[in-house]
């Protein structure tokens, strides 16, 4: 299974002005079978293009096809919803719930509404998923006092009624405590052996601890397309760092490519991009997956093309 993204681009009006905001700007992706992470800060336009994939909005232009041509009928996303609704499982940042009803019995009418008409089937479907989504315990206790991390699992039982091959979850980790987000993120990585899932947040901790592959977007444009390991290893020996007082920090702005800052104990650490020492106090540190993103968004690796693989 395998999902094609080919030159997707979508605008709409500002409506405060005559302005128009380019949302997408020829996306192209391919995505196979597995976890695969889109990243990037908030605006950057994913949430358009998950909307897009779920058949929620058309674009402007471009295609969109999902399925395997050696195992059957290739779907056209944009052409053939119905189809694509059947094996889809979306799970969008904000959903709503009906406070008063309990999770077992909501979760039994969304299956009635995925087709699963026969009541025994429909018993067992509906344990077998509060079972995975660690709910089961909790089945008859109403929604409106389900926490932040509760009603995410319960997303994500709702979204896989029907055996999804698409899975697109959209910013799932935003507001759980840490407790929470592990159970969320142990859950969600269950879920990429059979079928493509699509994780899109701002949160690199989320992609490097679940995604295989990965691309990172901003302002509508895929500025890189890789496997996060191999472009972590890219950046070997081109990312040095340096603490500092607070004072210091506009100089060395002046001075040197600086990706990212971070507070320590009332101290600065500096994280700057150089292929070669930089000197002046700065140290090699062995990069991670959240030095690939701010090099990344500063334009030092990456392409504004729509697809480079490290």
């Amino acid at each position: 299974m395998t999902l094609e993204i080919s030159n997707i681009s979508k605008s709409y009006s500002n409506g405060r002005s005559t302005e128009v905001v380019q949302a997408l700007k020829n996306v192209s992706l391919s995505i196979p079978n597995g976890m695969y992470g889109l990243l990037g800060p908030n605006g950057a336009g994913k949430s358009t293009l998950m909307r897009i994939l779920a058949t929620l909005q058309e674009p402007d232009e471009g295609s969109i096809r999902l399925g395997d041509p050696s195992a059957g009928p290739v779907i056209d996303v944009l052409k053939q919803k119905d189809e694509v609704r059947q094996t889809l499982g979306y799970l969008p940042q904000e959903f709503g719930v009906y406070p008063k009803a309990r999770a077992e019995d909501l979760l039994d009418y969304f299956a009635i509404l995925k087709g699963i008409t026969q009541r025994k089937a429909r018993k067992e479907v509906v344990e077998a998923l509060l079972r995975q989504t660690n709910l089961w315990d909790v089945r008859r206790q109403r929604l409106g006092g389900f926490s932040g991390g509760m009603r995410q699992r319960f997303g994500v039982a709702v979204a896989l009624l029907g055996n999804p091959k698409l899975m697109i979850v959209d910013e799932p980790t935003a507001g759980l405590d840490p407790a929470e987000r592990v159970r969320f993120l142990n859950l969600l990585s269950e879920l990429g052996e059979n079928s493509v899932v699509i994780l899109s947040t701002h949160i690199v901790e989320d992609v490097s601890e679940l995604c295989t592959r990965m691309a990172i977007i901003n302002k509508g444009e895929i500025l890189l397309e890789a496997e996060p390991l191999k472009a972590i290893d890219g950046l070997q020996s081109h990312i040095w760092r340096r603490i500092v007082e607070k004072s210091a920090l506009s100089q060395l702005e002046r001075e040197y490519r600086i990706i990212s800052t971070k507070l320590l104990s009332g101290r600065t650490v500096v994280h700057i991009y150089s292929e070669e020492d930089p000197g002046n106090g700065f140290e090699p540190v062995a990069p991670d997956l959240e030095d690939v993103y701010f090099s990344t968004m500063a334009g030092h690796i990456g392409t504004h093309k729509p697809v480079v693989a490290l």
